[in-house]
């Protein structure tokens, strides 16, 4: 059986839902493109985009979720590129005055930054 898949979305799920989508979009400049809440309030899901690529991040909020979401060794994260054109040192120096470079690594020429629920996000040039 031969199939194609492609990339739909990332989720991750977010203590506080405007605080996260306030954060998203002064970072990363993603913004909502889509929400499912559930009927009795349990959950919302807020989907953001970045108005050039079909991939979406998922954020999902549960209502009753009372401690911190356990990240274990926050191995994983998601990747965003810079476009061409934008200034790598520029956007470096503006998530520095935001407060939330976490990690730097010149020598890939990448850097990472952290959302409120310390989810970690890495910063890729754009490329050549």
């Amino acid at each position: 059986m031969e199939f194609k898949l492609h990339f739909d979305h990332y989720n991750i799920n977010v203590a506080d839902r405007e605080r996260s989508l306030e954060f998203y979009e002064k970072a990363l400049g993603l913004k909502p493109v889509g929400e499912n809440n559930a009927a009795d309030g349990s959950f919302t899901i807020t989907y953001l985009g970045d108005g050039e690529t079909g991939f979406r991040l998922e954020l999902t909020c549960l209502k009753d979720h009372p401690q911190n979401y356990d990240l274990g060794e926050n191995e994983t994260h998601l990747a965003l590129r810079l476009n061409a054109g934008q200034k790598y040192e520029d956007i470096l120096a503006y998530h520095k005055e935001m407060g939330v470079v976490c990690f730097e690594n010149p020598g890939m020429g990448i850097y990472f930054i952290e959302d409120p629920d310390g989810y970690w996000i890495e910063i890729l040039r754009p490329k050549k």
